[in-house]
């Protein structure tokens, strides 16, 4: 199945498609599939789009071979991966990685076009960053 077909499958359902990845822990392939909502992720909502999904899956699958489906929200800690995940993650704190190696924690401000506006909680200054030099970033939640 592809992606535009699995979104559409999980707007459907109210909810909306995060992210899609195939892990091996030990000796299982899983095909985690992540969906988020404005009003939550709850286990009827993933239990009723694996029922939607997996059959299409038996007929279609995302890999060769046996795998275990999964649906879940990406959780509270998650990977930001695409400018929608930083739009949608405005006001939110993330750990950053750049491509020349510079590490930060900071607070998403806003996001135009490329551009993200952070806050940068060591320093204590804003700093505009371009999507493009983004290796690595995840939000945290401080206890």
């Amino acid at each position: 199945m592809d992606n535009q077909t699995l979104k559409r499958l999980i707007e459907d359902s109210g909810m909306s498609l995060y992210d899609t990845e195939i892990v091996t822990e030990g000796d299982r392939r899983i095909y985690r599939i992540f969906i988020t909502s404005k009003d939550g992720v709850s286990l009827n909502k993933c239990s009723e789009i694996t029922k939607i999904i997996s059959p299409i899956l038996d007929i279609d699958p995302p890999v060769n071979g046996e795998y275990t489906l999964e649906v879940s929200s990406p959780g509270i800690d998650r990977k930001l991966i695409t400018i929608d995940h930083f739009k949608n993650s405005i006001d939110e704190l993330v750990k950053i990685k750049l491509v020349n190696g510079e590490k930060f924690k900071c607070k998403i401000l806003k996001v135009e076009n490329k551009t993200i506006t952070l806050y940068d909680k060591g320093k204590k200054v804003e700093k505009e960053v371009n999507f493009a030099d983004i290796i690595k970033a995840k939000t945290y939640f401080e206890w």
